[in-house]
């Protein structure tokens, strides 16, 4: 059973709250990999981990970089885990049919955008029909993470 994490983003993006979560990840001796939308958007959130603060680097990688094994943080736009990871980290709808071979999942959506709510909710019984452990976390107006289910 998978501990499967739902990020429902309302006043910070996913740009400002991806790097703090993948800093958590890494501070826990863990790797991670991140689906994105595209592969656009994957190369895009990799910039995002080298700029989001100017004292701060999160060792990452993309297709564009290779060595995907060697990478601690893994961002693709692929259904794949080609760097061993624990912890997975879906992005912008994105699903996997492997949840089950992670120790935790972070599903992050745009709680702004109601067909990504929807969404989100019919990935949340699916999980929740398969087994698995599911929290629901919601921002609050300061930004800050609050356990609502």
């Amino acid at each position: 059973m998978t501990e499967v994490a739902f990020y429902h983003l309302q006043t910070a993006p996913l740009d400002q709250v991806l790097p703090r979560l993948l800093e958590k990840t890494l501070a826990a001796g863990k790797r991670a990999v991140v689906i994105a939308g595209s592969r656009a958007r994957a190369e895009a959130l990799a910039t995002v981990l080298w700029t989001y603060r100017p004292d701060s680097w999160l060792p990452h990688g993309t297709v564009e970089d290779g060595d995907a094994d060697q990478q601690p943080v893994w961002l693709t736009e692929h259904d794949e885990n080609p760097n061993g990871a624990s912890f997975l980290f879906l992005t912008e709808g994105a699903d996997s049919t492997a949840i089950a071979t992670f120790e935790r999942c972070f599903d992050l959506f745009d709680g702004n955008d109601e067909a990504a709510v929807a969404a989100a909710r019919a990935r949340w019984q699916a999980r929740k029909q398969d087994g698995h452990a599911v929290t629901y976390w919601r921002q609050s107006a300061t930004g800050a993470w609050q356990q609502m289910a």
